[in-house]
Formats: structure tokens, C-alpha cells, sequence
């Protein structure tokens, strides 16, 4: 292949996920899962292998969620909304294990470090 030709990316798959603009993305750290937030005010979990569903995280109060992050293992993933809140779920039932509260606008963007030293 020569410069000029560049290079062509292929999908593998579409998958529709959500009823809105998905924002944000992402891969867990053991690349198992995959997690997409959205317009529609949901995150949601997908299994890597298959791309099933495996859990949609939402509450009546939320609003877009603009990021999300996985936890070192992989256990948890925390999500960034429009509400002001940013909340840690847990991936195994998808219920909300806190919420951090104090921001007057939207959380937008989000990084997620807890504390392992794994790289």
C-alpha cells in the first residue's frame, strides 16, 4: 500500500443502541465489555464477545450522559450527566453504588482512577 492510498477501515458490526446520539464509548480494561452513553439519558453495558446487552444503567433524574469510565477491574463504571451528578454503578446489578454531587452545570468529561497501579 503507498501513502497516497491510505488506509480503509472496515466495521465489523453496527449495533443499534441507543434512541439518541451515543457521545462516549469506551472499553473496559480486561476489554470484555463496552460501555456507550448517550443523548437518551442511558449508559449502557455491552458484552465484547457477542455485543449483547448486559445492563442499561439510567434514573428518572438523569439526564445526557456525556462520559463514562471503567474502574481498574473492571467492576465499575462511572458516568458524567448533564443533572450535575456523576455516579458510580456497579456493572454486576447496574445499581448506583454513589452519586458526587456539587457541580452547578453539566459534568461533561470524566476520568476514573482508583487508586490501583496497574498501567
Amino acid at each position: 500500500m503507498s501513502d497516497s492510498e491510505g488506509l480503509r477501515l472496515t466495521p465489523k458490526a453496527k449495533v443499534e443502541c441507543h434512541s439518541r446520539y451515543v457521545l462516549k464509548c469506551c472499553f473496559s480494561p480486561d476489554s470484555c465489555l463496552l460501555a456507550t452513553a448517550s443523548a437518551d439519558c442511558k449508559a449502557k453495558i455491552w458484552n465484547t464477545a457477542d455485543l449483547s446487552l448486559r445492563t442499561t444503567l439510567s434514573t428518572d433524574s438523569q439526564k445526557w450522559v456525556w462520559d463514562c469510565a471503567f474502574s481498574a477491574d473492571s467492576q465499575y463504571l462511572v458516568t458524567a450527566s448533564s443533572d450535575g451528578l456523576a455516579r458510580l454503578w456497579s456493572i454486576d446489578n447496574g445499581a448506583i453504588k454513589r452519586e458526587y454531587q456539587g457541580h452547578q452545570k453539566a459534568i461533561v468529561c470524566l476520568a476514573f482512577h482508583d487508586g490501583s497501579t496497574d498501567t
